[in-house]
């Protein structure tokens, strides 16, 4: 009898070491591959701003240099964005040259569409890219840089080029190509992009020299 519950202390001695051993082990990996998703996350991140503003044409830290998005503005002009939506500001001598917002087409085919919009300090377009969507396989995933060079036709774009009325895809009487049997993701897109840049022109001062937004909620339409 003894020698039994000697042996079951042993045994449970060794389990409790394998389970404190695995515990610690499972932590360090999940520590380990949290550090190297937030890397990743970043890297993705650099990449996509990097395509609209290339590390040449700021001198400041864009992954750091950012703003919070005032929950007074984002569910008129730019959608419906996560808690964690920032954007960056681009500076050259310590001037704010552009920013980057993030916005949401909240009417895709499919679902919604994740959009960064790329703004210079004087309103026109730096660039915009989907960042996320799961629109239709050959016909509405064209809005992907990588699919197609659609989205590059909003570069040196602003609310006044094209007019107002414009902004719009063809089929609608705008100045903007649809996909062939796809009208409805790039329609999406045109509104979101032009919804940003009201966005960046009602809170052009705010943007471009506060450090927190504030102002009245308003019409996105």
């Amino acid at each position: 009898m003894i020698e039994l519950l000697s042996a079951i202390r042993k045994n449970a001695v060794g389990l409790a070491i394998f389970a404190v051993v695995t515990a610690g082990a499972i932590a360090l990996a999940q520590t380990l591959t949290a550090d190297r998703i937030a890397y990743n996350i970043k890297a993705a991140e650099a990449r996509a701003l990097n395509e609209i503003l290339p590390a040449s044409s700021y001198d400041n830290d864009l992954l750091n240099d950012t703003m919070n998005v005032d929950k007074r503005f984002n569910q008129q002009l730019l959608g419906p964005l996560p808690d964690s939506a920032v954007i960056y500001r681009a500076r050259n001598n310590g001037e704010v040259s552009a920013v980057i917002l993030p916005a949401v087409a909240p009417d895709g085919y499919t679902a919604e569409i994740d959009l960064i919009v790329g703004v210079k300090s004087d309103g026109t377009l730096a660039g915009v890219r989907v960042v996320a969507h799961r629109e239709t396989p050959g016909l509405g995933d064209k809005v992907e840089i990588r699919k197609s060079d659609w989205i590059t036709s909003f570069e040196g774009k602003s609310l006044g080029r094209p007019a107002p009325e414009q902004w719009a895809v063809k089929k609608d009487g705008g100045s903007f190509d649809q996909f062939t049997g796809a009208t409805i993701t790039p329609r999406a897109v045109v509104r979101a992009v032009k919804r940003a840049l009201k966005f960046f022109e009602m809170h052009r001062d705010e943007l471009l020299y506060g450090n927190a937004l504030s102002g009245e909620n308003s019409d996105g339409n």
